[in-house]
């Protein structure tokens, strides 16, 4: 009977089916090779798309005001690096004020505006009208398709949209962040492609104001789900990047022809009051806090208006 070498270790490791030769697929010197091509692409666009923003001053202003927001969202973040916990009553209020305020925004800083510009621009009072509701519907429903295309998962509701097994609970979180914030930047980089700067600034501000009890709010709910602490606030952190992307992408397409702006401020509003009827408000009255929530929610109104006519 021939006598059968044993296999090599290295070969007995193997998964069935794979060979040594396969298990040193790729080489490592072009893993290498490609991920330098990547982060020097990445630099090179980088650095090509800064110096377009940095050559159209509309853009520039709404990139800087979308930073300062997220610069809002970080701050609020911080506390948490101090304390575990605030408490769901509190909670709930600085979501219903968050609410307030981005209520206030599209009424005073997007619809009014918008209305105003079709007006402007010779439209009737009919078609002004009709051109910013058609702006506000088409702007909810590319958040609703949104919504259900992206997964995503709700502190409190749990897992919406096309999921998959392998996809981490933590990427979850971060796309249900993007789909919130998204709005509020858009909104920047419109309100600063109107003209209007000191208009743009009041809007900038209130969304600031209400970003800030927002990234706390979103620190604490990851870490109640279980991240750890340094996660928590990092995710909440990178949650604001979305809104100078947003501000930059709203500003630019909104520039590139006037007849636009009605419709970029139409859809800023459809797509933020998507945001507060789907997102904030049910969240906010789900845990038996309707007053305090209410009552945020009134008084972030009354803030977000104050600051947009009195700077506006």
């Amino acid at each position: 009977m021939p006598v059968v070498p044993p296999p090599s270790p290295d070969h007995a490791a193997l998964p069935a089916g794979l060979t040594p030769a396969a298990r040193q697929q790729p080489l490592h010197w072009r893993q290498w090779l490609g991920l330098a091509i990547v982060v020097t692409g990445g630099v090179v666009g980088t650095w090509q798309i800064w110096q377009w923003i940095a050559g159209q001053p509309v853009v520039l202003s709404a990139l800087l005001g979308g930073s300062a927001a997220a610069l809002a969202t970080a701050l609020g973040t911080l506390p948490v690096m101090l304390s575990q916990r605030i408490s769901e009553r509190t909670q709930d209020t600085m979501f219903g004020f968050g609410a307030g305020v981005m209520l206030a925004a599209c009424s005073f800083s997007l619809i009014i505006p918008g209305i105003n510009a079709s007006r402007a621009a010779g439209a009737g009072a009919w078609e002004a009208g009709g051109t910013m509701g058609a702006a506000i519907l088409l702007g909810a429903l590319v958040l609703l398709l949104m919504e259900r295309l992206l997964p995503h998962e709700h502190f409190i509701k749990g897992v919406e949209g096309q999921t998959s097994r392998t996809l981490r609970r933590t990427w979850l979180f971060v796309f249900a962040i993007a789909l919130h914030n998204l709005p509020e930047g858009l909104a920047i980089g419109v309100g600063y492609a109107s003209g209007d700067a000191m208009r743009a600034s009041a809007l900038t501000t209130g969304i600031a104001i209400q970003d800030v009890p927002e990234g706390l709010v979103v620190a604490v709910a990851l870490l109640a789900a279980g991240y750890k602490r340094w996660l928590a606030v990092g995710l909440g952190m990178a949650s604001g990047l979305v809104e100078p992307i947003g501000a930059v992408v709203g500003a630019a397409v909104v520039s590139y022809s006037v007849s636009l702006l009605p419709w970029g401020l139409g859809f800023a509003a459809g797509a933020m009051l998507f945001v507060i009827s789907h997102e904030i408000i049910p969240e906010s009255h789900r845990k038996g806090h309707e007053a305090w929530a209410t009552g945020g929610l009134m008084l972030g109104f009354v803030i977000m208006m104050v600051l947009d006519t009195a700077l506006g």
